[in-house]
């Protein structure tokens, strides 16, 4: 096996972790920062896979986008239980 390979392993394998702390975990904000990380880690399975153009969209819409709708979506949602 070669370098790449061994980055691959181990890329995979903190993306089943990360994903499944993602599903598991009890406090919202806590499972969305797992998410995020879950997203700008396939970024890197995708740059290591040559398919920057997948990486760069995932990067934009999955990493950006998504997760800063669910953080302002779970502020609002707080402000709105404590009122």
């Amino acid at each position: 096996m070669i370098f790449i390979d061994y980055v691959m392993l181990v890329v995979s394998a903190l993306l089943l972790i990360i994903a499944f702390l993602a599903v598991s975990e009890k406090k919202l904000i806590k499972s969305v920062i797992f998410l995020s990380a879950l997203s700008m880690l396939s970024v890197v399975s995708f740059v290591i896979m040559k398919a920057p153009d997948v990486a760069l969209t995932e990067a934009v819409i999955g990493s950006g986008l998504v997760t800063s709708l669910f953080v302002f979506t779970l502020l609002s949602f707080k402000k709105g239980v404590a009122e």
